[in-house]
């Protein structure tokens, strides 16, 4: 399939950067991956997305910058070969990802309260999903970024619940658990075109948000941590 044809490309990227992950500060065990699975739950029609690492899931979160420019971002990812217009883009190049993210500078999912305050701009911190189109970017040290589009370009199609940016990112609000070692989200069936055959990764990583730079990506991959397969091949099959 293409997208694992480019997933195999961007590889040869990521080896480069994860001796230096090595240094972060964030590369701890909590996202260290033993495991990761997808699970279809016919009765409920919906998938049980799961990593287990080898310390506590969730348990880090970044440390708050104070401004959103250069804004640490930490994420439990599942790379997929599910195609853009699956979960509600346009058809463009690149993977479509599944990203449960932390990040204390900012909030994203305008549309949702994760911790229930009846505030809805102050809870960027809580673990929270995105759909992303993830694309080859050499300007950062992991090798990837959030493909981005000119605010201009009208062929570009975004789920009703994206942020605003302009980015191909959505905010889909789906429920996240964090227990002991494992973080899982569940998806409906609808919301990913009731599609339950698809190849999938798990990858844990470091991001930064650029707001100052033309030329750096606004949402960057900049350290990898941990790869399930060890080489993001996408090789896992949604099991039954």
């Amino acid at each position: 399939m293409k997208t694992i044809s480019l997933s195999i490309a961007i590889v040869f990227i990521l080896s480069t950067t994860w001796s230096c992950a090595q240094d972060n500060p964030y590369n701890n065990a909590d996202f260290k991956i033993e495991d990761v699975r997808v699970t279809h739950n016919a009765d409920l029609s919906l998938t049980v997305w799961e990593i287990d690492v080898n310390g506590k899931a969730a348990h880090t979160t970044p440390i708050k910058a104070g401004q959103l420019d250069g804004a640490p971002v930490l994420g439990y990812v599942f790379p997929t070969s599910l195609k853009p217009t699956d979960v509600g883009f346009n058809q463009t190049n690149g993977i479509v990802a599944l990203a449960l993210t932390s990040h204390p500078d900012f909030d994203d999912t305008p549309l949702w309260d994760e911790n229930n305050d009846k505030i809805y701009d102050n809870d960027g911190i809580v673990w929270h999903p995105h759909w992303v189109v993830l694309h080859e970017d050499k300007r950062v040290a992991g090798g990837l970024s959030v493909k981005q589009f000119k605010k201009a370009d009208k062929t570009v199609v975004l789920p009703p619940t994206n942020p605003g940016m302009p980015m191909y990112m959505d905010s889909p609000g789906y429920a996240v658990a964090a227990n002991a070692n494992t973080i899982k989200v569940i998806v409906p069936d609808y919301r990913i075109n009731n599609q339950i055959n698809f190849n999938y990764d798990g990858v844990t990583a470091f991001m930064k948000v650029n707001t100052s730079n033309d030329n750096l990506p606004m949402l960057g991959v900049y350290d990898v941590f941990s790869v399930a397969s060890g080489d993001l091949s996408l090789p896992y099959k949604v099991k039954k």
